[in-house]
C-alpha cells in the first residue's frame, strides 16, 4: 500500500484498483450483498472464481477490501474508508483546478476589457 507523507494511504493503489470493470463490479456486489466468498461472486460474474480471487487480491491490496474466514470458506466485505479518502483528494484537486482556471479567466477577461 502506497503512503503519502502524512501517513494516509495515497490514492494510487485505490485508482488502480478501480481502474478495471471487473474490479468495479466485484466491489460494487460486495457493498451492496454486504459481503461475499470469491465463489458466489464467480457465480454471478462472467469470470472464474480464480480470476475473481486475482481481482480480490488487488482489491486486498488498495484496502478496498477485507477478508474474514468462516470455517474453510474466506467471507469478503468492502471496505469503503479509501474509497472516501480518495474522493476527498478528487475534491480537493477540483478545487485547486477551479481556483487556477477560475484566476486565468480573470487575467483573460481583465486583458480585454475596457
Amino acid at each position: 500500500m502506497t503512503r503519502t507523507t502524512e501517513g494516509e494511504q495515497a490514492p494510487d493503489d485505490v485508482l488502480v484498483a478501480l481502474a478495471d470493470p471487473i474490479r468495479r463490479e466485484v466491489l460494487a456486489a460486495l457493498a451492496r450483498e454486504g459481503g461475499a466468498t470469491s465463489t458466489s461472486l464467480a457465480a454471478s460474474l462472467p469470470i472464474t472464481r480464480q480470476a475473481v480471487a486475482k481481482h480480490l487480491a488487488v482489491l486486498d491490496r488498495a484496502g478496498l477490501v477485507r477478508a474474514h474466514r468462516a470455517g474453510r470458506e474466506v467471507r469478503y466485505e468492502a471496505d469503503l474508508q479509501p474509497l472516501r479518502r480518495t474522493m476527498r483528494w478528487m475534491d480537493t484537486l477540483t478545487t485547486q483546478w477551479e481556483h487556477r482556471l477560475n484566476a486565468i479567466k480573470d487575467l483573460a477577461e481583465g486583458a480585454t476589457g475596457p
